[in-house]
């Protein structure tokens, strides 16, 4: 039962219909898209700034450890609330509050979903260029949470390089601006980059109230190709052998065999279902530019074994192509009802040894892997498919899990390219960072939020200072 007294008080902070405690909506906010389920105490759904710094104030006086929620896409479980947690949901704040098309620069509010925020832009020629799969859906503050990339950050930067300035209601209830909305992303603003620091710091620093994005203009032509291929090496070959040749698309994503015959049977794009492989390939700019890099991506693809060249003819069939590769994770439930998503990131010589590893993994464990990735920059998305209600499956797919995890970081790889760390991958990180890091790590964490209150148990793992800091309570509260 959450104390009354807290109760009281928030309700009045922001009116009793926008706090709820009822058995539905605690089940329905108990975890993300991941797998990880956790306890929520009470959910709150602040309008504005104000009533999200009002929320925090309370939340530190009382000492009750919050979670920030945005569309709970997030597929690390770093919106699970833990212990009982306050979760505070933004969706409501879902305003484009303006758009300046001469300096490309656009305030949000963290509610705003990816794809509105392009579709607001489109009549000035802009759009926001991170671009994660699930951009209908994911929200702009997850967004800036976990630092989230997409098939087109490939050229043109994860989130961090399009987010100028954030709002933030930091751990305590004090509202401030990081970064300069009319410098550059990565740093305008004098001193340090706190703007760099919060982005991607999956709550822990407070709670993204508005954010300032850069624009980017809608190039002036688009060229979408697909290749097919006889094995995922020669796929593998060709992605290394396009950035070798000095040419970075917008695009490089492939598809394996398991993917492609799960997607074609859901969006009917036409892909190849005898290929063990496709590549889906796109180059923009100038016409011209965009004329030669693709006739010179399609002469290293043929060189390099793909068995066909396809070009997108129109703006349906381009737009058809990207279809299959981003309602991927939305087809395999054609084939099971459960996936569990995993997100590292591998050099690109070494792609095809590591998915070989999947494959070997996965067949170990009894399980059906799907593996759809942004080979340009070696992020990938093993999909490890299954049926929860099957006795014993989670332990396996848990320890496939953590075997890709291990695999990917032994070759030279990282945790993540874009989901976050949260509690999925929490007690992995000592495998990439040593005790004098994740102290660091720990230390900046705390100059946000001495209490541990905000997102506490998340990234940093325990049995180390990083595990000592969060103060939170657990079920002290409730």
């Amino acid at each position: 039962m959450v104390a009354a007294g807290f109760l009281a008080e928030l309700s009045a902070a922001l009116a009793p219909e926008r706090v709820r405690v009822g058995a539905t909506e605690l089940a329905l906010y108990r975890r993300d898209a991941s797998t990880i389920e956790g306890a929520a105490g009470v959910v709150c759904f602040p309008t504005s700034t104000a009533k999200v710094a009002a929320v925090v104030r309370l939340a530190h006086r009382h000492r009750v450890p919050f979670v920030a929620r945005g569309a709970g896409t997030g597929l690390a479980g770093g919106a699970t609330p833990l212990d009982g947690a306050l979760v505070i949901v933004t969706t409501k704040m879902n305003r484009v509050l303006s758009v300046d098309p001469d300096e490309r620069v656009a305030w949000v509010e963290p509610g705003v979903l990816n794809l509105d925020l392009s579709r607001f832009c489109a009549p000035h020629g802009l759009h926001f260029a991170p671009d994660p799969s699930s951009q209908q859906s994911c929200s702009i503050g997850g967004n800036v949470a976990n630092n989230s990339g997409g098939p087109h950050c490939l050229a043109e930067g994860v989130t961090s390089m399009h987010v100028l300035a954030v709002e933030v209601v930091l751990p305590d209830g004090t509202v401030t601006v990081l970064g300069d909305p009319m410098g550059h992303a990565g740093g305008g603003a004098d001193g340090y980059d706190l703007r760099g620091a919060f982005v991607g710091s999956e709550g822990m620093f407070g709670i993204a109230t508005r954010v300032a994005v850069r624009l980017t203009p809608n190039p002036p032509d688009v060229r979408t190709l697909l290749f097919d291929y006889d094995d995922v090496a020669a796929g593998a070959a060709t992605v290394s052998a396009v950035i070798a040749a000095g040419i970075v698309p917008a695009a490089l994503e492939m598809m394996d065999a398991n993917c492609i015959a799960a997607v074609e049977a859901y969006v009917h794009a036409g892909f190849p279902l005898d290929a063990a492989a496709v590549l889906l390939v796109e180059v923009d700019g100038l016409p011209h530019g965009v004329a030669a890099d693709a006739a010179r991506i399609v002469e290293i693809a043929l060189a390099h074994g793909a068995r066909t060249a396809r070009v997108a003819q129109s703006a349906e069939e381009r737009a058809l192509i990207w279809k299959g590769r981003k309602t991927a994770f939305g087809a395999i439930a054609r084939i099971k009802p459960n996936y569990y998503l995993h997100d590292t990131v591998v050099p690109r010589h070494r792609l095809v040894e590591v998915l070989a590893q999947v494959y070997e993994i996965a067949a170990r464990h009894e399980l059906i892997v799907l593996n759809v990735f942004h080979a340009g920059d070696g992020n990938l998305h093993p999909l490890l498919v299954f049926d929860k209600r099957e006795p014993g499956i989670m332990d396996r797919v848990h320890a496939a899990g953590e075997e890709i995890v291990r695999a990917s970081v032994a070759a030279g790889g990282v945790l993540s390219g874009e989901h976050g760390i949260g509690l999925e991958k929490r007690d992995f990180m000592p495998l990439m960072f040593g005790p004098a890091d994740l102290d660091a790590q720990a230390r900046l964490r705390q100059a946000f939020d001495p209490e541990g209150l905000a997102n506490p148990h998340k990234v940093l793992p325990s049995g180390s200072r990083c595990g000592d800091i969060s103060h939170a309570p657990e079920g002290a509260w409730i």
